[in-house]
């Protein structure tokens, strides 16, 4: 162990896991309640040194107290609770002067006898902070994303609804047009919301079949072209040697259309798509070396690109283009989807001077075999 979290007589848990290596604060006490474990987060957070915490009596080494001032030990007597608690949830409490976010264990190693050890986890109160301005940012831009095109279909079906003779089917067309179109924005926001929900708890699920991925290509550049684009504009290269794809359909469908609507949004010139067959490079780092064989797809275009000090932030939720709008999620979802599929995507400046990505994607394997 190093010295943020050495422990007296080989404690609890260091034969088992580095306990620096844990990001919260950690610190444990035993039977006695004499603090054994002091790990390098719980010094950071505290502001105590590892060294004066050991050994000492749990409530003298972490002087917790209530937001109300009062102290925190004597309202909670771990070592005098009933067999049936088990700890306490995650709550604030004060250090000195400083706010913490702390939970605790209470282990027994018989189910109704005494108290063996308190394992007590800590963080910095910034994390929720941040957490929450992220939720609350999240709340305003679909609010305003949905305001629009709800005002507009509320706008259009009253005025048909209370002026519906007035109108010669030439009008009433477009208004109803518009009302679609706008229909399908706000399903598309909350295809979004619904798949960043998926990514960040984890149960974003993979439905694999076999997914030809130069056919996906040109299927989603001749949909841009029938929507008005110059088929000129567009260049679709697929490589010979592709191996099978066992892929998400829907969900890669929605990788490249968003890419490639990027291109067309956010670029300029010609956009080019490139499917070629992939290998891990020996001289890679450790994550491609770690990548199986695929198939790797690029899409650049001859606009202004991207910033290389922007590169880190592009996959981040909110980012948007400096010049238009959007929820600025759309990124962020693309490397979700990509990474639930065990590849990799990354951005850079393309050959022509405009904005590169490229993304990576294994074989995988029919669902039944995985």
């Amino acid at each position: 162990m190093t010295t943020g979290s050495k422990q007296g007589d080989q404690g609890p848990i260091g034969w088992l896991v580095n306990a620096d290596d844990v990001p919260d604060g950690l610190v444990v006490a035993d039977g006695e309640g004499r603090v054994v474990l002091f790990n390098r987060a719980a010094e950071q957070i505290t502001g105590i040194d590892a060294s004066s915490a050991l050994g000492k009596d749990l409530e003298d080494a972490l002087p917790l107290d209530l937001l109300d001032g009062r102290p925190w030990w004597p309202c909670t007597r771990p070592y005098e609770s009933m067999s049936i608690v088990t700890g306490h949830p995650e709550r604030n409490l004060l250090l000195g002067e400083t706010e913490v976010l702390v939970s605790s264990r209470y282990v027994r190693d018989e189910q109704r006898g005494p108290v063996t050890r308190v394992v007590v986890s800590m963080r910095h109160t910034r994390g929720r902070a941040r957490e929450e301005l992220s939720r609350a940012e999240l709340i305003s831009t679909v609010a305003h994303e949905l305001r629009s095109p709800l005002t507009s279909v509320k706008g259009f079906t009253a005025t048909l609804l209370a002026k519906w003779d007035r109108f010669n089917d030439d009008q009433k067309r477009l208004m109803l047009e518009t009302v679609n179109a706008d229909a399908d924005r706000v399903t598309r926001l909350i295809t979004e919301l619904l798949d960043i929900a998926r990514i960040e708890s984890g149960r974003l699920t993979v439905r694999r079949q076999v997914v030809d991925l130069g056919r996906v290509a040109t299927r989603h550049v001749a949909g841009i072209v029938v929507s008005g684009e110059d088929p000129d504009k567009f260049t679709v290269n697929v490589g010979a040697g592709l191996p099978e794809m066992w892929l998400d359909a829907d969900k890669i469908d929605q990788v490249i259309a968003n890419l490639l609507e990027n291109a067309v949004r956010h670029g300029s010139g010609h956009v080019t798509i490139d499917v070629s067959a992939w290998q891990p490079s020996a001289d890679g780092d450790e994550a491609e070396r770690e990548l199986e064989a695929g198939v790797c797809v690029t899409v650049t275009d001859e606009g202004e690109g991207i910033p290389e000090g922007l590169h880190d932030r592009v996959f981040t939720r909110f980012w948007r283009s400096g010049r238009r709008g959007g929820t600025g999620l759309g990124l962020y979802i693309v490397r979700g989807l990509v990474e639930a599929h065990g590849g990799r995507i990354e951005v850079g400046r393309a050959p022509t001077g405009g904005a590169l990505f490229r993304f990576v994607l294994p074989a995988g394997t029919p669902d039944f075999i995985d």
